[in-house]
């Protein structure tokens, strides 16, 4: 039965070994500087030593250059690519245009994906992409299940979707939590930047959501977390190449629980599809365990359509 492969963010250089071995079949790296969002900062060294781990074992390693560049960027993004030229991983992430061009002019055989966070809303995009040379499309997050099934039908690359973790609700390239703690009394400030997560609090919603500041600004995140563990079915059974777990805003413990526990509701919808409806539950259960409480699992928008 078709595989999907099981993309994963881990935090650091060893967390991402264990990752490689435990359950992932890919890993998405990359430095804060040219990828936006990510679970953890990895060197151009890092990267290396990754792929020739990963490389030993079948697997994979992706690096994130998501990020909007600038003018000022530039000459630094064209290096960047001739270090991981040099490198060689399995793919480089992109969303500005920027990147795909350079990369034709320094002739990278390196695989190409196109992820814009939010305009991977059709299948025309999809292979419009395709055309100019990626081999893969993230999809956004913001599209319901049907829509993914439908561009499955008709897209000429490879799709990626994430069913698991955080999903960004807003980006600012401002720097709102170090100018908050500007105001702040520098004991204080101190304090709040060493606890594990700082919230924005919805009183009226009952709703909290974490706030993240990277190189690249602000960005808040949603309430709760994504989980199709017990959708897999419908990811398999259209053959979705890619199926991701975020792990930002998470920690080693949790990203590695729910990276097995997804490995596991896989392998056995493969094996034995009647007993991974009757385990679906469990698996749940086992992934609310771990959750924190402030964070409930919802299905995001595969099954309600987003009204902007």
């Amino acid at each position: 039965m078709f595989k999907p492969e099981l993309v994963v963010t881990p935090i650091d250089v060893s967390h991402a070994q264990y990752l490689l071995e435990n359950g992932a079949d890919a890993i998405v790296v990359g430095e804060q500087r040219y990828g936006l969002r990510l679970a953890g900062q990895f060197t151009a060294a890092d990267i290396q030593q990754l792929c020739h781990f990963a490389h030993e074992r079948h697997k994979r390693v992706y690096v994130s250059m998501t990020a909007i560049f600038h003018n000022e960027h530039l000459e630094s993004v064209y290096g960047y690519l001739q270090q991981l030229q040099q490198i060689n991983p399995d793919g480089i992430i992109f969303g500005d245009p920027s990147v795909l061009m350079f990369a034709k002019e320094l002739e990278l055989t390196i695989p190409l994906q196109w992820s814009t966070e939010t305009l991977g809303t059709n299948w025309y995009s999809v292979n419009y992409w395709g055309r100019k040379g990626a081999n893969r499309a993230v999809l956004a997050k913001e599209i319901t299940l049907d829509s993914v099934l439908e561009m499955q039908e008709v897209a000429q690359i490879e799709l990626e979707i994430q069913i698991h973790g955080a999903l960004c609700m807003f980006q600012s390239r401002r720097t709102l939590l170090e100018n908050y703690f500007q105001y702040l009394e520098r004991q204080e400030a101190e304090h709040l930047k060493q606890q594990e997560r700082l919230l924005l609090v919805d009183d009226e919603r009952e709703s909290k959501y974490p706030i993240f500041e990277d190189y690249h600004g602000t960005h808040i995140l949603s309430a709760g977390d994504v989980c199709m563990i017990d959708e897999l079915e419908s990811f398999i059974d259209a053959k979705i190449p890619a199926l991701k777990i975020e792990g930002l805003g998470k920690s080693i413990t949790y990203i590695n629980t729910v990276t097995a526990l997804y490995a596991q509701a896989i392998e056995l919808y493969q094996n034995d599809s009647q007993a991974y409806k009757v385990k679906k539950r469990e698996f749940i259960q086992q992934i609310e365990q771990i959750q924190p409480n402030y964070r409930p699992l919802n299905k995001g928008f595969f099954f309600k359509p987003t009204v902007y």
